[in-house]
């Protein structure tokens, strides 16, 4: 059965971790081998994608392979997904797609013989919280050890870590106004196992309160009020309520006086740019894992 990643629920905490392993093994060659050379990807991205479409293309062409890039209204035409993948797998060996719907996205990897990647749907956008986790770790090995608070509605960025946090075991705050909280099953094809690892919280002091790590999103137009910022806003005073060495991640694109306050992001707990360096890396290990696990499956036949 082809291995996809289309949700952080599909992945066990051992595979993620092997995930963590061979993204290591490609930080210590520089010179990086060309290990997907001779391989070709379709690459579904709007055009206004800049991190996640960029550092897969870089990635893919570090390593030998090539791209071809297509808007993800390719995948809304009348013919069926499973006919799309079928006749794509002559030509291609793995799908990277950033759509809105993400039972679109699951229907095209349940008849795919060929890998399918969530670069990010409205529901989940697995390959930013792993590269995310990956940074944390680099600077925080005890990483699944650690308090983590999601300030903001539950979006594609907070599902896509309460999915993190079932797998890892991690301890995962939530905190926004009464009525953003996650529902067990809400996103995920797998329930977010009746929410275990996930407390929610209307009061960001209490939530912030001996945290480790604090992570926010852009809001949507219905909670940029002067309101619900002055609630919720992360800023640096609030910053003070957590862990000594707290860390400041905020989702890109994010809004200086919205979501997170100026001087939150100018102070030193503020680690968005340094974490991002691993996005390219990160995902050329997800590309490769899934190949990998392609061709054995290939060879047990």
């Amino acid at each position: 059965m082809t291995k996809h990643l289309i949700n952080l629920s599909d992945w066990t905490a051992d595979e993620i971790e092997a995930l963590f392993e061979s993204a290591d093994r490609l930080r210590s060659h520089p010179k990086r081998e060309r290990l997907l050379e001779g391989r070709t990807f379709l690459l579904f991205f709007p055009e206004s994608s800049l991190r996640t479409r960029l550092t897969f293309e870089r990635g893919i062409r570090e390593l030998g392979g090539d791209c071809v890039m297509f808007p993800p209204s390719t995948l809304d035409k009348r013919e069926e997904l499973r006919d799309v993948a079928g006749y794509a797998a002559n030509w291609a060996d793995g799908l990277i797609v950033r759509h809105a719907d993400e039972p679109r996205l699951r229907e095209l990897a349940e008849s795919s013989p060929i890998p399918v990647v969530n670069a990010m749907t409205s529901l989940s956008h697995p390959c930013e919280i792993l590269a995310d986790l990956y940074a944390l770790k680099q600077r925080r090995p005890d990483y699944r050890n650690l308090i983590y608070v999601y300030v903001g509605p539950m979006n594609n960025i907070g599902r896509s870590w309460a999915e993190a946090a079932q797998a890892m075991n991690l301890e995962f705050r939530h905190v926004c106004a009464e009525g953003y909280e996650l529902e067990p099953g809400e996103a995920c094809r797998n329930e977010v196992a009746s929410l275990r690892n996930y407390a929610f919280y209307t009061d960001i002091e209490q939530a912030l309160n001996g945290s480790d790590v604090i992570l926010t999103d852009s809001l949507p137009d219905g909670l940029r009020t002067p309101g619900y910022v002055g609630k919720y806003q992360v800023t640096a005073e609030r910053l003070r309520l957590a862990n000594p060495g707290v860390l400041l991640n905020p989702c890109p694109p994010f809004y200086r006086g919205e979501e997170v306050s100026g001087d939150a992001i100018e102070s030193e707990r503020f680690v968005g740019y340094a974490f991002k360096r691993y996005l390219l890396t990160v995902q050329q290990a997800i590309i490769l894992s899934l190949q990998q696990t392609g061709e054995k499956e290939s060879g047990a036949e």
